[in-house]
């Protein structure tokens, strides 16, 4: 191996950003275009290699418009000239849970393995900063390499790096410390490349050690020139030996496997590229959609596996498709065109619409046993749990009770939050035009209820509707009879009134069992049964559950008092401030204006349990409609923009629901909504992507651009004794001094990027007109649940709490005859332990073992955690992040699993 001064390796490739500041389609046609050049340059020329960007999507982007290229593309991977996988797509490692991030590298590998097999290096040059949790999720797929570039901290002073994740795992990886087109420089003139690269060398020399010099020569969205090859033979010479490599190649060898220096957790440092911190709050509606998609299909997974005889795996396979596809580094972070973030959130939305259909195709086969007159409730979660469930009723006549009857017999009180009018239509016309109303009715539907039965005398037709007829058949035909003769018989005004049964809705609390089954129906009663647990209560201004207390205080914001006593004050103050910045950076204007104080406070209390509480607070605020001509000051000019923010308690919940909600009527602005903390604290810990990830109050700086300590939350954000429950990705900041936990509500700005930005050097792309990310007219909400506890998120439960938040039960209507017995509840796969996340449930198939169950649990804590699993199963075998077996055991009584800190185990159980 020659050392740095006399060797340099350059590796062609390209970056390719699937859609940007174009759409997929117009980025694919200049794809097809530059691999038809890659394949004819590799093809003329067996020396040369490509690396396709570590992502399986542009292959298949380009084998999808040239599918008679599929050979071409194995024969060139077979012989080592192209280097593809193993990622599915590049993603932003922030803005997706983790067990999405582990389907992109299986949906990857699996793609590669078909056309020859993958680059087993895990490359990532150009997200916004990595995840804590990287090297394991890699180690444990068997890749022990990675390439990256952003957020190295200052302390690397090398090119290569040992990354260890919290549990321990460690990869070796490649530092891009001039970026993933450091080699172009060089090649900026062909017949000058033997000085340039000397120079390069030479500037370098100290990150080298004795390892060559890795020139990446390949930038955004164009293949290398077919005469890259050529050049660099003509430059290679005795003094300085130049090798064309694939990046495995340089990293297999050219390079030493022993590097000294090691980095523990995520990667966020500015100090040697921009990681575009920005992008966490920009485009909010493709954040919550990007939520909303995962936690359907993986509600939709569950489901399958457990309670459907039907494999939809092929409609599951598609939906995480679409999700990954949108988890793209320029997709869900929303730094591309309106047009761009319009096809990522549509692809979001298709993606949540397909695993919908199979979670409910899913429930529909125990809905079936289950009697119309009743409700099954099944829960996705795999540990038992009290919930509410919201349901359609029969409105009781006044002064009569409803109870709700689970199938062992026991009884619950139901509260009722809202009755519907019971006069669908009443209508005056003409006996010629009783036909036209026939017209509506479909078999026995009419206006999305079915006739239980209908009253016909003389100039009057009353249909009586119902969810579930009472009555007897209905024949259609002997109504068009009977109201043709009535007609004729009775000329002149008739009146048609549509009346249905009065419905109300309900609020029952349902035990379910975990990953399990349970049914109820409701019934009117002569006395209701008493709560289980404390109920809610409310008053004008407070609620409470006997466990957590939320006052409403006379400027809207609330105090909220923890089980243990612990008191946060001020929760919910929102502070509104100029962003004159891009998709890509918040920057607040040079003289900016905050908004914190409310114009006008008013409160409204909506329910008083007993199950569920709630107070509508309005505040109306007078924010700034823009930024002047200038940008650097906020208008003069003011929109008054009231702000609605729902508090919610519900019996036997140790936290507060808050849901804000306003029409969004200014521009360049963010909005951000504040915990005061009892006392000041110097750091924070979020969950999300398999790892709690402690911060301080600063980031670290030194290159070009400034570092805000705005950071990402998935599950939940805690500092200090306030604990924030998250519904989607979220940002947050201490603010302050450790005073303050800001979470930020909206970042409104109008451009992708602006080429003079104060907080950094360099354009992070064009300065195009990005409009729809002002999200001006838009109905803006949020929701999360604050949790009070002085001994921080361990304490407080927040792992277990946080899948309570965002995982409601799911809740359908039988559909077996009305009256019959409820069948017994069922239970699922169980899993008990502290701060044990199970990240997937799912069916898998094996050729040789068939079909069994899949479980994904994480140890969220840095002591490990004992977890027991039970359920019908007879066997576990432990296996890979890819799915390949480790271990198999026989299991007679339950599963006992012993994880080490923040260890991710995978198991399927037959």
């Amino acid at each position: 191996m020659q050392n740095s001064a006399d060797s340099a390796v350059f590796v062609p490739h390209f970056h390719w950003d699937r859609e940007w500041y174009e759409p997929f389609q117009v980025f694919r046609h200049r794809l097809v275009t530059a691999l038809d050049t890659v394949l004819e340059t590799a093809e003329a020329n067996p020396d040369f290699r490509f690396t396709v960007d570590g992502q399986m999507a542009a292959i298949e982007d380009y084998l999808e418009m040239r599918p008679e290229n599929r050979g071409r593309v194995a024969a060139l991977v077979a012989r080592g000239q192209l280097a593809i996988g193993p990622w599915l797509i590049l993603l932003d490692e922030f803005l997706c849970s983790g067990e999405t991030i582990v389907r992109n590298l299986q949906m990857g590998w699996a793609a590669a393995a078909g056309l020859g097999g993958s680059m087993p290096v895990g490359y990532l040059p150009d997200m916004f900063g990595h995840v804590a949790q990287m090297p394991q999720i890699l180690a444990r797929a068997g890749i022990e390499h990675a390439a990256l570039w952003r957020g190295v901290p200052g302390s690397v002073d090398g090119h290569a790096f040992r990354w260890r994740a919290p549990d321990g795992s460690e990869v070796r990886t490649e530092f891009l410390f001039d970026g993933y087109d450091n080699g172009l420089d060089v090649l900026l003139v062909p017949d000058q490349i033997g000085r340039a690269l000397g120079e390069y060398a030479e500037m370098t020399a100290g990150r080298w050690g004795g390892d060559p010099l890795l020139a990446m020569a390949g930038t955004d969205h164009n293949a290398p020139d077919p005469r890259l090859a050529a050049w660099l033979r003509r430059a290679s010479s005795d003094e300085r030996a130049i090798t064309i490599a694939t990046l495995d190649e340089y990293i297999r060898e050219h390079v030493r496997d022993e590097v000294s220096a090691v980095v523990t957790g995520e990667l966020r440092s500015h100090v040697r590229g921009n990681i575009l911190p920005g992008v966490l709050s920009v485009r909010l509606a493709l954040k919550q959609r990007m939520a909303v998609a995962e936690r359907t299909v993986d509600h939709a997974e569950r489901m399958n596996a457990l309670w459907s005889r039907r494999d939809d795996s092929p409609f599951l396979s598609l939906a995480w498709h679409k999700i990954i596809e949108s988890s793209a580094h320029d997709s869900v972070v929303g730094s591309g065109t309106d047009e761009t973030s319009d096809q990522v959130e549509a692809r979001l939305a298709e993606a949540a619409q397909t695993a919908r259909a199979v979670r409910d195709a899913a429930l529909a086969e125990p809905a079936a046993r289950v009697p119309s007159d009743g409700h099954l409730v099944a829960n996705p979660l795999p540990f038992p749990r009290t919930a509410l469930a919201e349901v359609d009723v029969v409105a009781p006549p006044e002064e009569t009770v409803l109870v709700a009857t689970s199938d062992d017999g026991s009884v619950h009180p139901v509260q009722l939050v809202s009755q519907a009018p019971t006069v669908l239509a009443d209508e005056r016309m003409d006996a010629s035009q009783l036909e036209r109303v026939l017209r509506r009715i479909h078999r026995r539907e009419l206006f999305g209820r079915l006739i239980d039965h209908y009253e016909l005398t003389p100039g009057s037709l009353v249909f009586h509707l119902a969810e579930v007829p009472s009555s007897g058949p209905f024949d259609l035909l002997i109504l068009r009879r009977e109201v043709a003769a009535a007609a004729a018989a009775h000329p002149g005004e008739w009146r048609v009134l549509t009346v249905e049964e009065a419905r109300a809705t309900a609020l029952v609390p349902v035990e379910v069992p975990a990953s399990g089954l349970t049914s109820f129906r409701v019934a009117p009663a002569d006395t209701a049964p008493g709560l289980r647990t404390a109920p809610a209560t409310a008053t004008d201004r407070t609620l409470a559950n006997g466990l957590v207390e939320a006052t409403v205080a006379a400027d809207g914001t609330l105090d909220v008092t923890g089980t243990d006593g612990t008191v946060l004050y001020g929760v919910g103050r929102l502070v509104d401030g100029g962003d004159r910045g891009d998709s890509y950076n918040y920057a607040p204007p040079a003289r900016d204006v905050l908004v914190s104080e409310p114009a006008e406070v008013t409160t409204e209390l909506l329910e008083n349990g007993p199950l569920r509480s709630r107070i509508r607070v309005t505040r109306v605020y007078e924010w700034p409609a823009a930024l002047s001509s200038e940008r650097d000051v906020r208008a003069t000019r003011t929109v008054p923009t009231p702000v609605e923010t729902l508090v919610e308690v519900r019996a036997g919940e140790p936290f507060v629901r808050v849901s804000t909600s306003f029409l969004n009527q200014s521009a360049d602005h963010r909005l951000r909504f504040h915990v005061p903390l009892p006392e000041p604290v110097a750091g924070s810990a979020s969950a999300g992507q398999f790892a709690v990830t402690e911060r301080g109050l600063t980031a670290e700086g030194g290159w070009g651009e400034y570092p805000l300590p705005t950071f990402p939350a998935s599950a939940f954000v805690s500092a200090g004794a306030a604990n924030v429950l998250l519904d989607h990705a979220s940002e947050y900041e201490l603010v302050g001094d450790g005073s303050e936990l800001a979470v930020t509500l909206l970042r409104a700005i109008g451009s992708i990027s602006v080429n003079i930005h104060p907080l950094r050097d360099e354009p992070a792309a064009g300065e195009i007109p990005a409009p729809g990310a002002q999200d001006l007219g838009v109905r803006v909400e949020n929701r999360f649940a604050v949790l009070p506890s002085a001994t921080g998120w361990q304490g407080a439960n927040a792992v277990a709490l946080a899948e309570d938040f965002r995982n409601d039960v799911l809740v359908t209507r039988g559909t077996a005859p009305a009256d019959g017995p409820l069948p017994p509840a069922a239970t699922g796969v169980r899993v008990d332990g502290t701060d044990v996340l199970v990240s997937s449930v799912r069916r898998v198939t094996d050729e040789d073992r068939g079909a069994g169950t899949e479980l994904r649990l994480v140890a969220m804590s840095a002591t490990g955690s004992a977890a027991r699993v039970t359920g019908a199963f007879t066997e576990a075998t432990t296996v890979d992040l890819l799915g390949r077996p480790l271990s198999t055991t026989p299991v007679a009584d339950g599963l006992e699993l012993a994880l080490g800190p923040w260890e991710i185990r995978t198991v399927v159980v037959r």
